[in-house]
């Protein structure tokens, strides 16, 4: 290793550590409003949305103590791989069953499972592996999850197929709060009628309601990641 690569490494790690402690300070914050909305701070999991961000804020995040990851997009997660020894990978976004076989090794949990042909890839490229149903409170044309009915056939498939479906999960669509709050509390009326464990909703715009209607599983960017280029409005 040359002197040039040995300097860029120091430099990054310390980038890594100025990006870390910013991180620190805003999971502070996120985490008084998770108790200020009525929630667990210590028992409401988090994963850092990495969309759209550098392989160092990914690490950086790791160091600041968030051992879980999201990714929207397959080719990001497979380019922060290496430089995020020890992250829990979660897929989020959605995705296509042709994907599923280079994610397999990598992902933790599958998060946006809408479909039984994605069930079926994912049973044979991960097998046993752990999944969340998406759920929509109604069909969106580009959007991902499926309506309720459809949800309970999914979890029932998946643990057919010999995976594990711990939750349900949702990407609630823009709306007033109270609207907001109706989306939330469908999926956690369905995650106790199926005795799912887990509620992934609520994202940095709207995560205090979601924790208020039961969330246990946020999904968090720009509350707590700086902001990357390009419109920030799509990101989590």
């Amino acid at each position: 290793m040359d002197q040039v690569d040995v300097d860029q490494r120091d430099v990054d790690q310390r980038d890594v550590i100025t990006r870390a402690d910013a991180i620190g300070a805003r999971l502070c914050t996120v985490r008084n409003q998770i108790a200020d909305a009525g929630g667990d701070p210590d028992g409401t999991r988090i994963v850092a949305v990495t969309k759209g961000r550098s392989s160092l804020t990914a690490a950086a995040a790791l160091e600041a103590g968030l051992s879980e990851l999201g990714e929207n997009y397959a080719q990001e997660l497979l380019g922060k791989v290496a430089a995020s020894p020890g992250a829990h990978w979660h897929f989020i976004g959605n995705l296509q069953t042709n994907k599923v076989r280079d994610l397999a090794a990598h992902v933790r949990l599958w998060q946006s499972v809408d479909r039984r042909r994605l069930l079926g890839e994912i049973a044979r490229r991960a097998p046993g592996a752990e999944i969340l149903v998406q759920v929509a409170e109604r069909a969106v044309p580009g959007r991902g999850g499926c309506e309720p009915e459809a949800a309970r056939r999914l979890v029932a498939e998946a643990a057919e197929l010999g995976l594990r479906p711990v939750g349900l999960m949702s990407m609630a669509l823009p709306g007033s709060p109270e609207a907001l709050r109706r989306q939330f509390r469908l999926l956690d009326a369905l995650a106790d009628e199926l005795e799912l464990p887990v509620r992934s909703m609520g994202t940095s715009g709207d995560f205090p309601l979601a924790v208020a209607e039961g969330s246990n599983l946020l999904r968090l960017g720009r509350v707590l990641l700086e902001e990357p280029p390009g419109d920030a409005a799509t990101l989590t």
